[in-house]
C-alpha cells in the first residue's frame, strides 16, 4: 500500500470509531462502476482494522435524467440490492443516495448510512471533531424549540419560515447512532418550514453560491417568495439560469422552498470553490456562518415533495433570527455555544 493509501486507511477507521462501527457489526460500501474505488479499498481495509464483517456492492450506474437531479440512483427499484444492504449495519454510500426513496427505507430499517462523495483533502481539512456534534445538536435544540426563522441581508434580504411541522437536519460528519445519515465532512443544522410557511424576498448578493452549478453569484438575484413558493426570479444571467435549470424539469415543485440552516465547521473554506469546481460542495454548504437556503424537496425530513430539483444556496454576511432571537449577525455565529472550541 501507498503512503496515500495508508493515510486514507487511518482516517477512515477514526471516522469508523466515530460511527460507532464494532466488531460484531457488518458494513456495506456501496459503489457504482469504477468511481471512488481507491475509497471503497480503504474502506474495507479500516473496516478489517476495526474487526468488523465487511462487503462491497457495486451496482451499474444509474441514469440520472436531467444532471444534477436528486433521488435517482443505482439503487433505484433494485429491490435485491436494498434488501442485500439491509443487512448490514453500517452503510458507506459512496453513489450518493440522498431524496431517494431506498435511503428513506433504510434509515427506517435502522441502518446508519454515510455518504462519502468529496476529495480526500476536502475530507482531510474538514474531517468531524467530537465537539462538532455537541454544536450542531444545539443548533439543532434552538431549531426544535422555535416557531419562527427570519433571516436578512444588507442586499435586501428579508423573509420568515413557519417552523414546527417536521423534524431537523443534523449533520456533524458521522452516522453514529441506528438510521442515522450523516455526510462525510459536514458541519450545520437545518430544517424545513411548515408547508406553505415561508414569505417574504431573498436576495442573492454577489459571492453567494449556487448549487448544483458549483458556481458564485455574480450580480444580485431577487427572489419573491409567497406561501412557501418562489413566485418570481429577477436579476441578470444568474437568475436566467436558476429559472431555465429549475423550468427544465417541468415541475412545479421544484420552486418550493426547502430546508434553512447555517453552517458551523470552522474547517470549511468559502473560497474553495473557486479552487476545485468539481467537488460535491460541503465546504460551501458547512462553512462558519453561512445560512444555507435551499429549493426543492423535503422527503429527507418527513415532507411529500419528492421532486428531483434541488438547489442548495450557501449565503454569506447573512443575519439570522429564532423566535427574535439573534443567532447569526452579518454571518458571524454569536452564540457561545456554538462557537469552534
Amino acid at each position: 500500500m501507498s503512503a496515500d493509501f495508508n493515510e486514507m486507511v487511518e482516517l477512515f477507521k477514526t471516522e469508523l470509531e466515530l460511527c460507532q462501527l464494532k466488531p460484531t457489526e457488518t458494513m456495506a460500501v456501496l459503489t457504482s462502476g469504477g468511481v471512488l474505488e481507491d475509497y471503497a479499498k480503504a474502506f474495507m481495509e479500516a473496516a478489517r482494522m476495526i474487526g468488523a464483517n465487511a462487503f462491497q456492492l457495486n451496482l451499474p450506474p444509474a441514469n440520472r435524467g436531467i444532471s444534477g437531479s436528486f433521488g435517482v440512483t443505482p439503487l433505484t427499484d433494485n429491490r435485491v440490492a436494498v434488501e442485500v444492504l439491509k443487512k448490514a449495519d453500517l452503510i458507506i454510500d459512496l453513489v450518493l443516495l440522498l431524496f431517494s426513496k431506498e435511503q428513506l427505507e433504510l434509515q427506517n430499517a435502522g441502518k446508519r448510512i454515510l455518504l462519502v462523495v468529496e476529495p480526500f483533502d476536502v475530507i482531510k481539512r474538514m474531517f468531524p471533531k467530537p465537539s462538532d456534534k455537541k454544536r450542531v445538536l444545539h443548533a439543532a435544540e434552538l431549531m426544535k424549540n422555535a416557531k419562527e426563522l427570519r433571516f436578512t441581508n444588507k442586499a435586501g434580504t428579508d423573509v420568515t419560515y413557519k417552523l414546527g411541522q417536521y423534524p431537523f437536519l443534523i449533520e456533524y460528519g458521522f452516522a453514529d447512532e441506528p438510521g442515522r445519515w450523516d455526510h462525510l465532512p459536514s458541519g450545520f443544522s437545518a430544517g424545513t418550514p411548515n408547508d406553505g410557511g415561508v414569505e417574504g424576498v431573498v436576495v442573492l448578493d454577489r459571492g453567494d453560491i449556487l448549487f448544483p452549478f458549483n458556481r458564485y453569484v455574480q450580480e444580485p438575484v431577487t427572489l419573491t417568495i409567497k406561501d412557501g413558493y418562489v413566485t418570481q426570479i429577477e436579476g441578470g444571467f444568474d437568475a436566467v439560469l436558476m429559472k431555465e435549470y429549475m423550468d427544465s424539469f417541468k415541475d412545479p415543485r421544484a420552486y418550493a422552498i426547502s430546508h434553512i440552516g447555517w453552517g458551523l465547521n470552522d474547517r470549511a473554506q468559502w473560497h474553495s470553490l473557486a479552487l476545485d469546481s468539481k467537488v460535491f460542495g460541503m465546504d460551501g454548504r458547512s462553512f462558519y456562518g453561512n445560512v444555507l437556503f435551499s429549493l426543492g424537496p423535503n422527503t429527507e425530513l418527513g415532507g411529500t415533495n419528492d421532486t428531483q430539483c434541488h438547489l442548495d444556496i450557501p449565503m454569506k454576511n447573512c443575519t439570522l433570527y429564532l423566535d427574535g432571537k439573534l443567532i447569526v449577525q452579518d454571518g458571524e455565529v454569536v452564540i457561545e455555544e456554538m462557537k469552534p472550541e
